[in-house]
This record gives structure tokens, sequence and C-alpha cells, in this order.
């Protein structure tokens, strides 16, 4: 047991050091490049590492042609990471990528644990089931998170909105200013919104791009958001007041689910209570009974 764990982190270690030498054989150059030459350009450290994160995805991304695939798996994938926040043409490449590497990997700790030696089958069908799918709870992990940062966001986002409008901005330019000022705290829901600014100055309709905001996040408060605006334009109707009416319908929302979830919360302390604190208590009141009870058995019937 204790032979396979140093094998296994022995190989891990060698593994890694060869994939450090691969990578970072080109920024060793340029540092020996740049001691023997002073007045060359100092090599950049942001640059390094992004060149090395590009040559570990090429690498990762190399995997995905093990898999049997078709264009509308392929199609559904991309739209789960689009919502997830990864627009990348390698994205889809590297997904796959891990759907193969992160199974071996499972195994391979098994492995060197000594767990597939109990029971092989059991330890492979979960180092390769558990690892093939792995990827796919971590997208809808981080897709859920995204959803959510967004549906947060967006009241304070839409309050901004009504400012600028109120202003004098038009709703485009309103967009944008709200997307560059929500950069920091919501990033999420900045990113999002500068792609509707991209869309409608790159020359597509207002409605056909808000529309295709509240698809890509599928979020629901952004699919009301967008067609109370579309209907707003349609109908001529002010859309400052629209917006600050739909932010208070938001927050209402919000804090009904608050209520909500701490209505629950007294129907979900009966399962801790039951398994873990009422048996701890029997066994303090009770058990200085059943001893003495016992005790006195054992005298009465020697």
């Amino acid at each position: 047991m204790v032979w396979a764990v140093v094998s296994f982190v022995a190989v891990f270690l060698l593994l890694v050091s060869g994939l450090l030498l691969m990578f970072y054989r080109e920024a060793m150059l340029q540092r020996i490049s740049y001691v023997v030459n002073p007045r060359a350009e100092k090599p950049n450290l942001m640059g390094t590492i992004q060149q090395t994160g590009a040559s570990l995805t090429e690498l990762v991304g190399q995997f995905d042609r093990v898999l049997p695939k078709s264009k509308e798996e392929i199609s559904v994938i991309e739209q789960r990471l689009i919502r997830a926040g990864y627009r990348e043409h390698s994205a889809v490449q590297v997904f796959y990528g891990m759907k193969v590497i992160t199974p071996i990997l499972i195994c391979l700790l098994f492995l060197a644990t000594g767990l597939m030696s109990a029971s092989p089958f059991f330890g492979w069908a979960v180092g390769l089931g558990g690892g093939f799918i792995l990827p796919d709870f971590w997208l809808g992990r981080m897709i859920a998170r995204r959803q959510k940062s967004i549906r947060r966001g967006l009241p304070d986002a839409l309050d901004f909105m009504v400012i600028c409008i109120e202003a004098g901005l038009s709703l485009d330019a309103a967009v944008g200013r709200t997307a560059e000022e929500l950069a920091i705290p919501h990033p999420a829901l900045s990113d999002e919104l500068s792609i509707v600014v991209l869309e409608t100055r790159a020359g597509r309709a207002r409605s056909d791009a808000w529309r295709q905001f509240g698809e890509r996040t599928a979020v629901d408060s952004v699919r009301v958001l967008a067609t109370i605006l579309i209907q707003s334009e349609q109908l001529g109707t002010s859309i400052s007041k629209t917006l600050r009416v739909h932010a208070d319908s938001l927050r209402v929302k919000r804090r009904q689910q608050i209520e909500e979830q701490a209505a629950k919360t007294t129907v979900k302390l009966v399962f801790p209570l039951v398994l873990c604190i009422f048996p701890s208590l029997f066994v303090v009141l009770l058990a200085p009974s059943v001893i003495v009870m016992m005790e006195g058995f054992s005298n009465n019937f020697k």
C-alpha cells in the first residue's frame, strides 16, 4: 500500500516536471536571452502564463477525438458552455478531452491507493462511469452559479439603467453604460449586457438582441425583461417606468424566495434532529439506567 502511493506520487511528479519543461522551454529561452542581452525586451510573465494555458488547452483538446459525437450533441454542449460563460472555440474540445482524461486519472488514483483491489469491478465502474459524468456535473454547477449571479445583479442593473435613461441617454447607451459600471460587482451580467450592446451596434434588431439575451442565459427574469422591453418598444410606453416596476417586482420575488427558504428550515431540521441529536440524547439519558439495570439483573441471577 505504501509503495503504491509512493510510486503514484513519483510518477505524478515526473509527469508534471516533464510538462513544465515542455511548456516553459520558450520562457527559459527568453530568460537566457535576456541575461545574455540585457537590452532585449524583458520577458512578460502574463504572456508566458497565457502561452502555457493555451498549450495545456491544446494538449487536453487532443483527447476529444477519442469520443464519438454528433452535431446535435456538440450544439447542445456549445449552448451549455456559453451559458456557463465559456465562448472560446476550444471550449468544446477541452470539455470532451476532460471526459476522457478524468476517468483515467480516477482509475489511476484507485490503483495507487489500493481501492481497486478490494472490488475491481466496482472500482472500474465507479472510476470510468463517474469520471465520464463528472465534467457534466461540473458544467451544470457552473451554469447554475452564473445564472444565480445574473439573477442577483439584475435589479441593480435595471436601477442603473433607469437612472441613465432619466438622465437623457438612449436605451442602448444606458445598457452600455450599465455594462461598464457592473464589470466589477456583477461581471457575468456585465458580460451579457456587453454582448447585447455589440449585437445592436452590429445591426441586429434590438428585440432580437434582447430575446437572444434571454435564450442565451436561460434565466426566467431575463426572458421576462426581454418580453417587457419588446412590448414597451412596440406599444410606445415609458421604458424607465417599465424597468422600475420590473426591478421592484424582482426584489419582491427575491424577498418571497428568502421567506420561503426560511419557512422550509423547520422541516429540514427534522432529519438532523432525528438522526444525529436524538440518538445522542438517548445515549446520555438512558445509558446510566441501562447500566444500573444490567448490574441489578446480573446480581439477582448469580
